[in-house]
């Protein structure tokens, strides 16, 4: 079905402002929101996803070995660990549990922290994808 040139134009405005109606919308980020999120004590979550392209595996796998022993001995490591998909062997996900979010905000400064994220930056396919969590009990 071909659409006359005025008619997708209505319907490409009409998706855009839409969309710039829902985004705040379906979206919303209170500061207070984050706020309570950064300051909630107890044991923090973090689940990230790193997926490189599939000629740094070896060197990524390398990398995240080192990254979880030096890991380990930071002050406030609960757990920290690293997978291996199955089928995409070039993607990974690292699960780390700390006593709390100063504690993991500490060890995102640390060196072996950067240094691991300097180490593999050219392999990356997609930009780190890192979420926190909070324990639903």
């Amino acid at each position: 079905m071909m659409l006359s040139r005025p008619l997708k134009m209505i319907l490409v405005s009409s998706c855009a402002a839409l969309l710039g109606w829902l985004a705040p919308v379906v979206f919303p980020v209170s500061a207070s929101a984050q706020q309570k999120a950064e300051t909630k004590s107890g044991p923090l979550y973090v689940v990230t996803y790193v997926d490189v392209f599939p000629n740094f595996t070896d060197e990524t796998l390398k990398a995240l070995r080192q990254f979880a022993t030096d890991s380990r001995k930071d002050q406030g490591s609960v757990r920290f660990e690293f997978l291996q998909d199955v089928v995409r062997t070039n993607h990974f996900s690292i699960v780390e549990v700390w006593q709390n979010r100063k504690a993991y905000d500490a060890h995102l400064t640390q060196q072996h922290s950067k240094l691991f994220r300097e180490k593999i930056q050219p392999g990356l396919g997609s930009p780190f994808d890192e979420r926190l969590y909070n324990l639903v009990q």
